[in-house]
């Protein structure tokens, strides 16, 4: 719960600005950051775990760095969140995108009309328009930083209470407790498909 929940924090903070610039501004490039962003719906998530290896690793590029002032990311709690959040994001920033495509902006031009700056409009008008895809937009990453395995196990590892997660622990209890793993893939699962159910509406249009 600790990592996922701030993996989703993390995904809400670097998202949220992503798909504002992705929905709202052109620039040479656009379309390959924003397919970078989405890259990871589908690159198998070991890739990615390797991915941040090689860029946070003690041999990788920001690594040597990190270990100069004494940061070690690897097989961490951190870690963990890293590999959550660098799976998860993409269900904020392409929920919150499409909310902002679709946003009606004579409200917004209407504020500007009577004075509000880009930021008060910004925090008056289009937040509160799109704060319910910003939510689902999040309860979608935290179920997805809730399944995530590759990435994890390749970049944090599976250390009990440092890097263990749920599905790590399913893994591990399947060669000694069995019972155990299918008690968390049944929890894993409910969990999941009451966040589908819950925000069906969103992509379906029902009530």
């Amino acid at each position: 719960m600790v990592t996922t929940l701030a993996a989703t924090a993390l995904a809400v903070v670097l998202g949220l600005p992503l798909a504002c610039v992705y929905a709202r501004l052109r620039f040479p490039g656009r379309d390959v950051l924003r397919a970078l962003t989405v890259l990871p719906m589908v690159l198998p998530p070991v890739v990615g775990g390797i991915a941040l290896l090689e860029a946070y690793g003690r041999r990788g590029v920001l690594g040597p760095a990190l270990g100069v002032v004494g940061v070690r990311v690897p097989f961490t709690t951190l870690a963990v969140v890293m590999a959550e959040a660098f799976v998860a994001m993409l269900f904020q920033v392409v929920t919150v995108e499409a909310a902002l495509r679709a946003l009606d902006r004579r409200f917004e031009e209407a504020a500007r009309t009577l004075g509000a700056s880009p930021l008060t409009v910004f925090a008056r008008v289009t937040l509160p328009l799109v704060a319910p895809s910003v939510a689902a937009g999040a309860t979608l990453a935290w179920a997805r930083a809730l399944g995530e395995f590759g990435a994890t196990i390749t970049f944090a590892g599976n250390l009990p209470g440092v890097t263990q997660t749920s599905p790590l622990a399913a893994y591990l209890f399947l060669e000694t407790d069995p019972d155990a793993a299918v008690l968390l893939s049944v929890l894993m699962l409910a969990i999941s498909l009451a966040v589908l159910l819950g925000l069906r509406g969103r992509w379906l249009g029902q009530p």
